[in-house]
């Protein structure tokens, strides 16, 4: 039998609104471990993310061991060079400036797969739109970042990476597709305005 329903009241609206309004991508961590059970905790509160078909298709693999992290950061370099590449002028200055990961300063680190292979949920609502694995992915990502928010620890989303090197680095299997490098931990500092706006990248 289901529990009585909670009622979010005005209040908890205003301070979900301020939840989404400090969820910042950061790139600036201390270096201080996290206590024991936080990770845990987050992973299980993503989680509870909706999935389609409840497929659950998430895959959250922590990294500890140093080579692989050491194998990230070169691929991190090797797309790093060729996306600046793609810049000129001004633009470019202003991307080479641009403090993009914190792949050497956070104490922790989360690679997120998308298991293609899985049998879970039976191919319910994929059929004509199997990115809908990858998608389910994605929003328990942003549920574990809300999550990590609540808690006063920050996320950063690391993108400029080559996927199919970072699943052979970490001996992932070859249906699992990365959508995401996570690096988490204490932020140097908060704001409420995203870097990037803060940096003059966008506005």
């Amino acid at each position: 039998m289901s529990g009585t329903p909670p009622v979010f009241d005005a209040a908890f609206a205003d301070r979900f609104a301020e939840l989404l309004a400090w969820r910042r991508d950061v790139r600036r961590f201390r270096r201080d471990p996290l206590p024991d059970g936080v990770v845990e905790r987050l992973l299980a509160q993503a989680a509870l993310s909706p999935s389609v078909g409840y497929s659950q298709p998430w895959r959250f693999m922590q990294v500890n061991d140093e080579t692989q992290r050491e194998a990230v950061r070169a691929s991190f370099q090797r797309c790093n060079v060729d996306a600046l590449a793609d810049y000129e002028g001004e633009r470019a200055r202003l991307y080479a400036s641009l403090k993009l990961e914190g792949l050497r300063e956070a104490p922790e680190q989360i690679a997120v797969f998308c298991d293609h292979g899985t049998e879970k949920g039976h191919g319910l609502g994929r059929k004509t739109m199997p990115e809908m694995l990858d998608y389910s992915v994605v929003a328990a990502i942003t549920q574990f970042w809300l999550a990590a928010r609540v808690a006063g620890v920050g996320v950063g989303w690391v993108s400029i990476l080559e996927p199919e090197v970072v699943r052979e680095a970490l001996g992932a299997p070859p249906a699992w597709k990365l959508i995401s490098w996570l690096c988490v931990g204490y932020p140097e500092e908060e704001s409420e305005t995203p870097e990037l706006v803060k940096a003059g990248w966008e506005r």
